[in-house]
C-alpha cells in the first residue's frame, strides 16, 4: 500500500517558510502502509477569500490536480465563518481538506504549534473512524480577537521595519549628532520636566507612524459595505498601526542609545556647565539624549522622506493581499 499523500498548500512568504520547515510529520516506521508523503505548494490560495468555504474549495481543486489524499491549507489571514466568528481551524473531512489560520495561533512558538495542528488534522482526516462531520475550532469571542491581533502583528515581524527606515534613521542620527553639541539644546533638555520629555516621545513616535501610514498608503478601506468587510478593515488597520508602532519604537530606542553613547563620549558636564552658566551633571546627559532622540525622530524621520520599501509594505495585510493577487494573476497568465 502506498504512503498517504499529504499536500500542504501555504500562502507565500512566512506561511510557506513555516510549511517547508515542518519536516517529518508522519508516524515513525518504514515507508508503506501508515507512512506519510508530504508535499509543499506555495500558492496564494486565500486571495480575495476570507470565507473559509471558498478556500476549502480551492484546496480541493489542488488535491485533485496533485493526487493528494489529504490537503491542509496554511494561511496568514484571519478566517471566519458565516456568523462572523474567527477560527483557528476548519475541516471538511468528506473532502479531506482543512485550513489553519496562523495568526489565530497567537504568534508565539509558531513552528511547534503549526506542526502540532497540522499533524492532528491530518491524523484525524486520515482515520475513517474519526473523520466524520465538519470540525471547527473557534476563537473565544472576547480574548480570541486580541489573540488574533497579536498573531497578526507578530506575523508582520515589526523588527524588520528597521531596514525599511534606513534613510530616516541616517537623517535622524545626523540630526541628533549635531543637536547633541548645541548649547541651546543643553539648556532646553535640562529645563524640561519628565512628563514633557515623555510627551515629546509619544508625539514624535505618533507623527512618524502617521506619516508612514499616509506616505505608504497603508490604511485599508473596505471594498464593500458589509459588516464583515468593515470588521476586516478595522482588524487590518489595527494590526498595521501596532506593527508600525512597534517598529518605530525599536528605531527610537536605538536612536536614544546611540545619542547617549555619543553624548557620554564627547561631552564633559563641567565644560557644559561653564558654557551655559548652569550646573549640569552626568544625569543631564541622559535627559539630553532623550530630548535629542525625540527631536531627531521628527526632524530626521519626517524631513528626509521615506523610501518605498518592501519591509514597510509588509506591515500591512492589505498590501500583502495585493501582492498575492499580482502573483496569482501572473501564474494564470
Amino acid at each position: 500500500m502506498r504512503p498517504l499523500r499529504i499536500g500542504l498548500v501555504a500562502d507565500p512568504a512566512k506561511p510557506s517558510e513555516i510549511a517547508r520547515r515542518l519536516g517529518r510529520l508522519g508516524p515513525d516506521g518504514p515507508r508503506g502502509a501508515g507512512a506519510w508523503d508530504v508535499e509543499v505548494l506555495s500558492e496564494p490560495f486565500t486571495v480575495e477569500s476570507e470565507d473559509v468555504a471558498t478556500a476549502l474549495g480551492r484546496l480541493t481543486d489542488h488535491a485533485r490536480e496533485h493526487d493528494w489524499d489529504v490537503v491542509v491549507g496554511i494561511t496568514e489571514l484571519p478566517v471566519r465563518d458565516d456568523d462572523g466568528r474567527y477560527m483557528l481551524v476548519e475541516t471538511d473531512p468528506r473532502r479531506r481538506t482543512a485550513v489553519v489560520s496562523l495568526p489565530a495561533l497567537g504568534g508565539l512558538r509558531m513552528h511547534a504549534r503549526t506542526r502540532q495542528a497540522v499533524r492532528t488534522l491530518v491524523a484525524g482526516m486520515a482515520d475513517p473512524e474519526t473523520s466524520q462531520g465538519e470540525h471547527r475550532v473557534h476563537l473565544p469571542r472576547r480574548s480570541g480577537r486580541w489573540r488574533l491581533l497579536r498573531g497578526m502583528v507578530l506575523a508582520n515581524r515589526p523588527w524588520l521595519l528597521v531596514p525599511g527606515l534606513k534613510s530616516a534613521l541616517v537623517a535622524a542620527l545626523t540630526t541628533g549628532a549635531i543637536a547633541t553639541i548645541n548649547s541651546t539644546v543643553w539648556l532646553l533638555a535640562s529645563s524640561l520636566a519628565g512628563w514633557r520629555l515623555a510627551l515629546a516621545t509619544v508625539v514624535s513616535i505618533t507623527l512618524v507612524v502617521a506619516w508612514l501610514t499616509i506616505d505608504g498608503n497603508l490604511w485599508e478601506r473596505p471594498d464593500r459595505t458589509s459588516a464583515a468587510a468593515r470588521d476586516r478593515s478595522r482588524l487590518y488597520n489595527a494590526s498595521t498601526l501596532l506593527t508600525l508602532l512597534a517598529g518605530v519604537t525599536i528605531c527610537y530606542v536605538a536612536l536614544y542609545l546611540v545619542n547617549l553613547a555619543w553624548a557620554l563620549f564627547i561631552l564633559d558636564p563641567g565644560v557644559m556647565s561653564s558654557s551655559v552658566q548652569q550646573s549640569l551633571g552626568y544625569k543631564d546627559l541622559f535627559l539630553l539624549a532623550w530630548f535629542v532622540a525625540s527631536a531627531a525622530t521628527v526632524g530626521g524621520g519626517l524631513g528626509s522622506g521615506l523610501e518605498s520599501d518592501e519591509a514597510i509594505r509588509a506591515a500591512a495585510y492589505s498590501k500583502r493581499e495585493e501582492d498575492r493577487r499580482t502573483r496569482l494573476a501572473q501564474a494564470r497568465a
